[in-house]
């Protein structure tokens, strides 16, 4: 029997609580991704899209429609349920890395790894394999003393502890400058590829759009309904 998509996405809709009706700020009538597939969702600020990583995360809940992760609707659990399946199944990079600032690195990947099956006991050996394979050669040290690309490799490593089966980035490059950004994405795309976890990252970056063959923007999304002959996987849009 196959392998549950990463992700899958049916009719998914989200205004803020106020707005007028109809007024959905993420309209998305399907949206499929593979175990191990990357894909870039682009739009403009304002646009949805970390609303969009925050409704597949499970941190809001959609005003209608269904969004499955390995399998499992998100919004079907509730409170440390969805907390835990979140934490094991989706690793989350951020534009701002939001590291626990006064914790070391090490202490901040073994965070991630309290919503894991991995046993306590193991937890401090798991981390810092990964903070070593990610090229942190010192875990001990407080994050506040690493420099940028050395924190974004810390946040890499949160993201992957757990072995999840979707990545989420949210505009990973938007404080780097040109040559930051571009090891950055080599080091998300690369992470993800060896531990074969899903990628879906949102950015208005037009620099990193020639690193993926699958590319979407919002509004694509939003006017495209795919339909596909075997199995609910959406059909690649744009181009690469």
């Amino acid at each position: 029997m196959a392998s549950p998509l990463a992700l899958s996405i049916r009719a998914l809709k989200f205004r803020y609580p106020g707005a007028a009706a109809g007024a959905f700020i993420v309209n998305i009538p399907s949206l499929d991704l593979a175990r191990g597939e990357q894909m870039l969702l682009t739009g403009g600020s304002g646009r949805g899209k970390s609303t969009l990583l925050q409704l597949i995360s499970g941190l809001l809940d959609p005003t209608g429609g269904h969004i499955a992760v390995d399998g499992i609707d998100v919004h079907f659990l509730h409170g440390a349920r969805r907390d835990q399946y979140r934490g094991q199944k989706i690793g989350m990079i951020f534009q701002t890395f939001n590291l626990l600032h006064g914790f070391s690195a090490l202490e901040n990947v073994m965070t991630a790894l309290m919503f894991s099956r991995i046993p306590p006991r193991e937890h401090r050996a798991r981390a810092a394999l990964l903070l070593n394979h990610l090229g942190i050669d010192r875990p001990e040290a407080m994050v506040d003393a690493l420099s940028v690309g050395q924190q974004q490799r810390v946040a890499v490593a949160r993201a992957l502890a757990c072995h999840p089966v979707l990545v989420l980035a949210d505009e990973p490059t938007a404080s780097l400058d040109p040559e930051n950004a571009s090891g950055a994405m080599d080091l998300i795309q690369n992470a993800c590829r060896e531990s074969g976890a899903a990628l879906l990252c949102v950015s208005h970056d037009p620099s990193i759009k020639g690193r993926f063959e699958r590319l979407a923007s919002l509004s694509e999304l939003e006017t495209v309904k795919a339909t596909v002959e075997h199995g609910p996987i959406v059909g690649r849009i744009g181009g690469g």
